[in-house]
Parts: C-alpha cells; sequence; structure tokens
C-alpha cells in the first residue's frame, strides 16, 4: 500500500492547514541550504538538555549549518513589520523527546537586533544579530553571507548550494528526509528548565544539488568543539523548497515521559 508521500503527497498537500491552536508566529521559509556534518557525540552530549535524548543517523550524530529566506512574517496574526523578511542562519543538531523528533540550535544569526532579543526572551534561542547578505534565485541557487560584528574581522562566512532539475521529496528513509523532517523545537531557559515548541508544516521537496561551497571560521563563530566537524566535507547537501510555517508557543517539559 502506497503511502501519501509515495503517491506525490497531493493530496496530504491539498489538505493540510497550519494550526490555529496556541500558534505564536507565522511564517514562510524559503530556499533553505542545508549541509550536514559527522560530529563527536561527546561534544553534542554535554550540551544536551535534560529530558532529550539525541536522534542519530545510523548510529552517527550530526550537525547542520542551515541559512534560509523567513519570509512574510506575522506574529499574533498581526504582520512583523519592519521585519517581514530577512535570512537567517542557524547550526542545529537533532534530538528525540519520546517520539517527537526535534532539533537543538546551537547558534542563530539574523541582521536585526529586535528579533534577536525577541527570540532570546520568549525562547531562551541563542540568537546573534550581525551584518547578512542573501543572493537567492529560487529552485537554482542560494547563498548566505554573513559577517562578524568586530573592528578587526573583515572576513565573509557563507553557505552556498546551486542546483539543477525539478524538486522532488525525498525517499522515504533516506538522509535527506531525516534532515529536514524533524519539527519540534528545543531551548533551555535559565535554571535548566527544557521547553518545546512545535513548527508544523507540509513535507518539503528538494532539489538535484549541482555544486555547493562554504566558509566558516566554526571556532570563532559556534566555538572551538565545533571547528573539526565544520572542516570536514558534509555528509549531505540540501537545498529544499521550503513552505508556510507556523510556531506555537513553547511548553516547559520535565522529562521525556512528559512530552509523549
Amino acid at each position: 500500500m502506497k503511502t501519501s508521500r509515495q503517491a506525490g503527497n497531493l493530496p496530504h498537500i491539498l489538505h493540510w492547514s497550519l494550526s490555529t491552536s496556541r500558534v505564536f508566529l507565522t511564517a514562510e521559509w524559503r530556499n533553505l541550504v542545508l549541509l550536514s556534518f559527522p560530529i563527536e557525540r561527546a561534544v553534542l552530549d554535554a550540551r544536551l538538555p535534560r529530558g532529550l535524548a539525541l536522534d542519530l543517523w545510523e548510529g552517527q550524530a550530526l550537525v547542520s549549518l542551515v541559512g534560509f529566506q523567513f519570509l512574510h512574517t506575522k506574529v499574533l496574526g498581526a504582520p512583523a513589520a519592519p521585519y517581514r523578511d530577512f535570512p537567517e542562519v542557524n547550526l542545529r543538531y537533532y534530538v528525540r523527546s519520546g517520539p517527537k523528533r526535534g532539533v537543538v540550535f546551537i547558534k542563530e544569526i539574523v541582521p536585526h537586533g529586535v528579533i534577536a532579543w525577541l527570540a532570546r526572551t520568549l525562547y531562551s534561542e541563542n540568537y546573534v544579530s550581525l551584518p547578512m547578505r542573501t543572493d537567492v534565485d529560487p529552485g537554482r541557487r542560494a547563498e548566505y553571507s554573513w559577517t562578524l560584528a568586530e573592528r578587526d574581522d573583515s572576513t565573509d562566512h557563507s553557505i552556498r548550494v546551486v542546483a539543477s532539475g525539478p524538486a522532488a521529496y525525498p525517499p522515504p528513509g533516506s538522509l535527506e528526509e531525516f534532515i529536514i523532517e524533524h519539527q519540534w523545537g528545543y531551548s533551555v531557559k535559565d535554571g535548566g528548565e527544557c521547553f518545546e515548541y512545535r513548527v508544523e508544516r507540509p513535507p518539503w521537496r528538494v532539489y538535484p544539488v549541482e555544486s555547493y561551497g562554504f566558509r566558516v571560521d566554526a571556532g570563532r563563530v559556534y566555538g572551538p568543539e565545533f571547528a573539526p566537524a565544520l572542516k570536514m566535507k558534509p555528509v549531505s547537501v540540501i537545498l529544499a523548497e521550503g513552505s508556510a510555517i507556523s510556531v506555537s508557543f513553547g511548553r516547559k517539559i520535565t522529562d521525556r515521559s512528559s512530552s509523549d
């Protein structure tokens, strides 16, 4: 019997709609660049929030550099002018809370201080504001670059993917599906309490990758423990089409069973 994804996912997408319960933010996430790298498990175990377990790919821990466009943003249903459209770059890893599969963000970079402050305040996410640039031709290429806001730093950091061909859903059970189909976020507030929030969206299609590039001083941007991983060749490179999304308010979880 075919699943909806194997049948092309058309019925699922036609009937999919954003949840209206406990929604804090709606937007579109578009033209996502995702570069994923193997990393020593101990690096992530040392920062794993209480009540969560690492979600491993065939026994291997991964981190992903992700760049994308945050478009048509609304907060509590109201347009977030003048901050509706902006890029974001983040470094994340993969976790489980019972049956829920999610991500923990190591750092998120945006170009606006107000957005960074709001995310730190409401979600305890490690957002920072830095000068950023975007070069996107939807379905063909996407590049996201940023500069550290330091007087002695003139080096641009960037991630880039060029695609060739039509978008398609990744095969079920593939590494690409594993990377893009985590729809919960987890963060830790002061005192060590772990909070979760849901990102609701339909499945994403991905484009065939023709080439890619990245230039990141991981030690300076993310910390020396991440430098070895981000010097390696990525095990996966994705350019994803993206979709409309909704983000729920966060709620506290006390242990893994409480979030089942």
